[in-house]
């Protein structure tokens, strides 16, 4: 099975969306990657001390479900329990709704990207 990169490696690509007044965006790196989200309210001296500990401990920061070692597939996956001498019927597919579409189809892709579907 091929090796998947971890955030750290290779960083997500990022949106950035508006944020509610008390809250700011900070990035872990110089270069824009390894975003985090903080109060706005914490003085420069606070502000600083907290990006430091969190580069100090960026390793134990879960970044997407890659860097969570130990996931065990069949631990996210279900099995669906049947009374015995029965038949399982298929249910006709549903349409998704058109405002949901492009947001289904990324989770989709997320969770394939790291083998959980």
């Amino acid at each position: 099975m091929p090796k998947i990169p971890t955030s750290l490696e290779k960083p997500p690509e990022l949106e950035l969306k508006p944020l509610p007044p008390h809250l700011e965006y900070a990035f872990l790196m110089d270069d824009g990657k390894l975003l985090v989200i903080i109060n706005s309210n914490l003085t420069p001296e606070k502000n600083t001390e907290l990006i430091e500990v969190l580069r100090r401990h960026e390793k134990a920061i879960a970044w997407k479900i890659t860097n969570i070692p130990g996931i065990i597939p069949t631990f996210c996956s279900h099995k669906i329990l049947l009374e015995e001498g029965s038949n399982p019927v298929r249910q006709p597919q549903r349409r998704v709704n058109p405002n949901l579409e492009e947001v289904v189809k990324a989770e989709v892709i997320k969770l394939l990207d790291v083998d959980i579907i």
